[in-house]
């Protein structure tokens, strides 16, 4: 039997989803699981972008010679404090019992991005999974079923994930290009 699997970007988040979706349990690890559905969380960012010492040694001290620094190709790490619960969601992500992923992380561009870093980083094979986002302006128990009986398909979003990785590499760029290093 396929399940469906709830990512949230907060543990609160989740526990209300769970709530709602009547998923009970303990969530000491990392989840929440009952015969239809596993809920999960992200606790915010669990990616980051590499710092410039990852591309070349030479940048780890910061100088006038090595700004501006533009990476040809973004590279992405798994932040050390987060690492136990992005493997948590990368092996729910690529079970073979879930069928469908709820994209349930907080509505908008940053809540878009964290959860595309780590299914880009859980390298989930799109072709097996049903990808859904719920899009919602609060979590209450109405609003919660509504944005799940709505959530339209992730590619849906796809232009607003694109906007999420350019806002963070300017921001990246910004960073590495002045002297604000």
């Amino acid at each position: 039997m396929s399940k469906a699997l709830y990512i949230a970007e907060k543990p609160s988040v989740a526990r209300q989803f769970a709530d709602v979706l009547g998923v009970k349990g303990n969530a000491g690890n990392g989840y929440l699981e009952s015969d239809t559905a596993v809920v999960t969380w992200c606790v915010g960012h669990l990616i980051t972008m590499s710092y410039p010492e990852v591309y070349d040694p030479a940048l780890k001290k910061w100088s006038f010679d090595t700004i501006p620094f533009i990476p040809e190709e973004y590279k992405y790490e798994i932040i050390d404090a987060s690492s136990k619960q992005f493997q948590i969601v990368s092996k729910l992500l690529n079970r073979e019992d879930v069928g469908r992923i709820y994209v349930c992380t907080d509505s908008g561009r940053e809540g878009e991005y964290i959860y595309r870093l780590v299914e880009q980083m859980a390298g989930v094979d799109k072709s097996k999974k049903d990808r859904r986002r719920v899009w919602i302006d609060s979590q209450t128990e109405e609003e919660i079923m509504r944005g799940i009986r709505e959530a339209k398909e992730l590619s849906a979003y796809d232009n607003l994930s694109d906007a999420a990785y350019l806002r963070a590499q300017e921001d990246y760029c910004l960073l590495y290009t002045s002297d604000a290093a």
